[in-house]
């Protein structure tokens, strides 16, 4: 069973409420959910596999916006995952990879690295921008195959789509996530694409690794704030000359992760914004 919780955050004048509702979500879901423009504001609608988590965030809706009238519902898991093919349709990242669902595999674009990713609630499908700014950037920092191959982390690897693109370029490595349901699909995905092999899955975060354990290339797509607690112990993790992706970012969150990083020795990254997100790219440290 799911839990769908909706909520409307009321439409205030001269003011974007979506960027507002973004921070309030990313925070707590690492799924996504759908937006609604309506008569009286952005209507919101997410779904939790936990009747607890969906009432806490209920609660925090109507904490945050008094008018929200957040309601919770119950949904057949099967009816969720047969809606996800009114709208998944395969989605370009960069100029290499494309992800499709399982019942679209076979009609990709045949100029692109085809990663079948199965829709589930786990987050990393490609659509949302946090993921397709990462898997872009991957595809042109790494996307000739007359590049070394390396090792890589990728923490908060969610579906494990990070982790199988970078298999998928020749590099093997680590996907770490605190969410054991997270790393169950992620392994199914990387059996799909027939990549599992060079990747180790596991449940847990940073504190899973060496204490002076370095990696050529590390990407981590979670949220800004655990990004700036991390900054130090990630920093650490890049080896000399490694690459340094980060995601998960709000626009207006930027410049304090970047202030962070750059108090750990790092330069100024690379700016992708698209949306109201914005991945930091350090091609070389």
């Amino acid at each position: 069973m799911l839990y769908q919780v909706q909520f409307t955050v009321p439409a205030q004048a001269g003011q974007d409420v979506s960027e507002e509702l973004a921070a309030f979500m990313s925070e707590r879901t690492g799924a996504g959910w759908e937006e609604e423009e309506t008569s009286t504001g952005l209507r919101c609608r997410v779904f939790f596999e936990t009747p607890d988590k969906a009432a806490l965030v209920a609660k925090q809706a109507r904490e945050r916006w008094a008018q929200s009238e957040p309601e919770i519902s119950e949904q057949e898991p099967e009816n969720w995952a047969l809606a996800w093919k009114d709208f998944f349709v395969p989605v370009a990242c960069g100029e290499r990879f494309e992800v499709l669902p399982p019942w679209l595999k076979d009609s990709g674009s045949p100029q692109l690295t085809p990663i079948v990713i199965e829709p589930k609630m786990a987050f990393g499908t490609g659509h949302h921008a946090t993921t397709s700014l990462c898997l872009a950037a991957l595809s042109d920092l790494f996307g000739n195959a007359a590049s070394s191959k390396g090792c890589f982390l990728d923490l908060g690897t969610g579906s494990g789509i990070l982790s199988i693109a970078l298999a998928m370029l020749g590099h093997h490595g680590k996907g770490l996530d605190i969410d054991p349901e997270a790393i169950a699909c992620a392994r199914e995905n990387a059996e799909a694409n027939k990549v599992a092999a060079p990747i180790d899955f596991a449940v847990g975060s940073l504190e899973l690794l060496e204490e002076k354990e370095q990696f050529d290339i590390v990407v981590a797509n979670i949220l800004s704030g655990p990004l700036i607690e991390m900054a130090p112990r990630l920093r650490r993790a890049v080896r000399s000359g490694g690459s340094l992706i980060l995601s998960g970012i709000l626009g207006e969150q930027a410049q304090f992760v970047i202030n962070a990083y750059k108090a750990c020795g790092l330069g100024e990254p690379e700016l992708r914004p698209e949306d109201e997100w914005v991945a930091l790219v350090w091609a070389e440290v």
